[in-house]
């Protein structure tokens, strides 16, 4: 999965509070559903999709499935900031030494 995909499965607000929620602890749909104003296929919709992802997982306890962040599925994200860590830290000194000689002109 690439950085673009989770970016854009976290970029729906309800969705990355459910995935917010399943981070905190281990919760079912039921859980889910009663602290959002959404029904319960939406809620279970947005899992599907934090599902398949690969940031949140699921077990099954009888009737119940519960749902827990699974912080691998972050890897992809986490690789792309640090990737665009090092390309700003090494531009920032050039480009602060640009601004101070564009003022002194």
């Amino acid at each position: 999965m690439s950085a673009a995909t989770v970016f854009r499965v976290l970029a729906d607000p309800t969705r990355l509070a459910v995935l917010e929620n399943v981070i905190r602890q281990e919760m079912t749909v039921t859980d889910l559903t009663a602290r959002f104003a959404v029904t319960q296929p939406a809620i279970s919709q947005h899992l599907a999709v934090l599902r398949e992802s690969g940031l949140v997982l699921h077990r099954r306890e009888g009737r119940l499935v519960f749902y827990r962040a699974d912080p691998n599925g972050l890897r992809p994200m986490f690789r792309w900031i640090d990737e665009y860590r090092a390309f700003w830290q090494e531009r920032m000194p050039r480009l602060t030494t640009l601004l101070r000689e564009m003022k002194d002109e």
